[in-house]
């Protein structure tokens, strides 16, 4: 694939946006590895290379092992996650497939025996915001480094 366009350049004003964005969620309180987990898993569903590659080794660099890494597209059949991981898994893909699952009660209660509601709302808006990168990523295809 090639690149089409340098989104950051073509529109700073919508780049500084989204990095205000993400700047706000890093702050929020949820676990870093949470959070990376979280990015990852979206990413992977959207099919972002860039962000996938970014959030692995941002993941690494913080601890995070390996085999958890290449767990996370099969989590719900590892003993390798927490909990409140599966329930942030869980709700990570219910929300990033939307059209698809419309948020499901199950995934809901679930969440909610893990997380407080301003942790529910916290992880939503860094669930939003890693979508919102991924779709820039992927419609102006922008690759990782080789």
């Amino acid at each position: 694939m090639q690149p089409r366009i340098d989104f950051y350049a073509a529109s700073p004003d919508a780049y500084k946006a989204m990095l205000g964005l993400e700047n706000a969620v890093s702050k929020l309180g949820l676990e870093k590895s949470l959070i990376e987990l979280v990015k990852l898993r979206s990413s992977q569903i959207n099919g972002c290379a860039y962000c996938i590659d970014m959030h692995t080794a941002d993941a690494r660099k913080d601890g995070e092992t390996e085999r958890r890494l290449y767990a996370v597209t099969a989590w719900r059949e590892t003993p390798f996650f927490t909990g409140r991981e599966r329930a942030a898994l869980a709700w990570t893909e219910a929300l990033t497939r939307l059209s698809e699952t419309h948020a499901p009660d199950a995934d809901y209660e679930l969440l909610n025996e893990h997380f407080t509601p301003k942790e529910m709302v916290d992880l939503t808006v860094a669930i939003n915001a890693i979508n919102g990168w991924n779709r820039l990523a992927v419609g102006f295809r922008k690759m990782p480094e080789a």
